[in-house]
């Protein structure tokens, strides 16, 4: 059995505390939390990180504040111990080449949680594309809403110091991550506006951003927490047609329905159907996104297979166009 402890037993920690004990060799064994939880079961609740390395573990969830999770990814992959980490992967990619370091020289397995990935309209969207069918993709179109919360203003994302950011690091980083797993690579032309247009809070609220790669395939996004109505849409546009990924599911199911609109292009001396091509709309009733990227995980340990997302490139990149759009910007500098 593996052993695994987890570092921040917040809603992620528990969530991954029960895909963890879902995989036949593998269970949770110790817990690290700034608010140390009740626990039965044997599980050991730990007063410091320093403790739960201590616990002889095999692997390790880092589902902590953005402030401490490169410190903690670096501390355990030196004490042998595999890592898990949420997004984002640091509040920098300063702090993150300092992992990418101890990753190499540990030679450990080290996954990143974009868990989007694994979402079953991004992997059927992902075959299609790659089958070629729908030819060359020229342009993405992302949102990435939500309405924020009575209390917004007070959760500790919005405060830079802990988190690296605001809405765009915390919630637009998914949407950047596909739009680059979709495109085959990251974006170097980027013009953004990023933002505080509602909540009293230090980080921004709505970021905006055009960017085109070396390819010339443009991608525009906008994440923003002033949607008011949750809402997730990546709309792509190819040569043969265009896919839509309207929706997601999640906990709450406030981003629901997930579907994936896949129309082909028409013109009028055809068919007589310009502008209005038939789709076809595939509905997904279940999410296993967290569950899939936790096997992944396991399975990389046990050497029945490969970390394919949620690599620390794949994080890199993201954290990477994350910082761009805020340099481009000029919204932090001006703080």
């Amino acid at each position: 059995m593996l052993r695994v402890g987890i570092a921040g037993y917040g809603k992620l920690g528990k969530v991954r505390e029960i895909h963890v004990n879902n995989v036949d060799f593998a269970e949770v064994v110790a817990i690290y939390d700034i608010d140390p939880p009740e626990l039965q079961g044997g599980v050991v609740v730990c007063n410091s990180y320093d403790e739960l390395l201590d616990q002889k573990l095999d692997a390790v969830f880092i589902c902590a504040y953005n402030d401490v999770l490169s410190d903690f990814t670096v501390k355990a992959l030196g004490r042998g111990v595999h890592v898990f980490c949420e997004k984002p992967p640091a509040r920098s990619t300063a702090e993150l080449l300092a992992v990418i370091e101890a990753e190499s020289a540990s030679g450990l397995i080290l996954k990143y949680g974009f868990n989007h990935r694994y979402h079953y309209s991004v992997m059927e969207a992902k075959k299609l594309i790659d089958s070629g069918d729908m030819g060359r993709l020229l342009w993405l179109r992302g949102v990435y809403g939500k309405a924020g919360s009575i209390d917004y203003h007070q959760n500790w994302r919005n405060f830079r110091n802990l988190s690296g950011g605001g809405i765009l690091i915390d919630q637009g980083i998914h949407m950047l991550d596909l739009m680059m797993y979709f495109s085959g690579g990251t974006f170097e032309k980027i013009n953004s506006f990023v933002t505080t247009a509602f909540w009293d809070v230090e980080a921004e609220d709505n970021a905006f951003a055009i960017m085109q790669n070396k390819d010339r395939v443009t991608a525009m996004l906008h994440s923003s927490a002033t949607q008011w109505k949750h809402k997730f849409l990546l709309e792509m546009c190819f040569e043969e047609g265009y896919i839509n990924l309207d929706g997601i599911l999640s906990g709450t199911r406030s981003y629901a329905p997930e579907t994936l609109v896949v129309g082909r292009r028409e013109f009028e001396d055809v068919t007589h159907a310009m502008g209005k091509p038939k789709e076809t709309t595939t509905w997904f009733e279940y999410d296993r996104s967290w569950e899939y990227e936790v096997q992944e995980f396991l399975n990389a340990i046990q050497g029945r297979g490969e970390i394919e997302n949620g690599t620390s490139s794949d994080a890199f990149n993201a954290l990477k166009l994350v910082e761009d759009i805020y340099e481009c910007s000029g919204f932090y500098n001006d703080k």
